[in-house]
């Protein structure tokens, strides 16, 4: 999946919170993030606009469906 660099300000709280839980799950700060982003973004019903697919929405899709399931599965 293709990656932007950004610049974000989180709290020292919120910051500690994704360290340990990236840390926890092997995976680094960024992916940990990005991952709690889109399950979130699920979570208060954002549906994506459909568009043409592409290589990288293809895989931006199936996360999409992956994170669905695994919300519907956490109840």
């Amino acid at each position: 999946m293709a990656t932007r660099k950004v610049t974000l300000s989180l709290d020292s709280g919120a910051l500690e919170f994704a360290e340990r839980a990236a840390k926890a799950h092997g995976i680094s700060v960024s992916s940990w993030l990005s991952k709690a982003a889109r399950r979130e973004a699920v979570r208060t019903g954002y549906t994506p606009q459909r568009a043409p697919a592409e290589p990288s929405a293809r895989s931006d899709e199936a996360e999409l469906t992956a994170a669905e399931k695994d919300l519907r599965a956490q109840g």
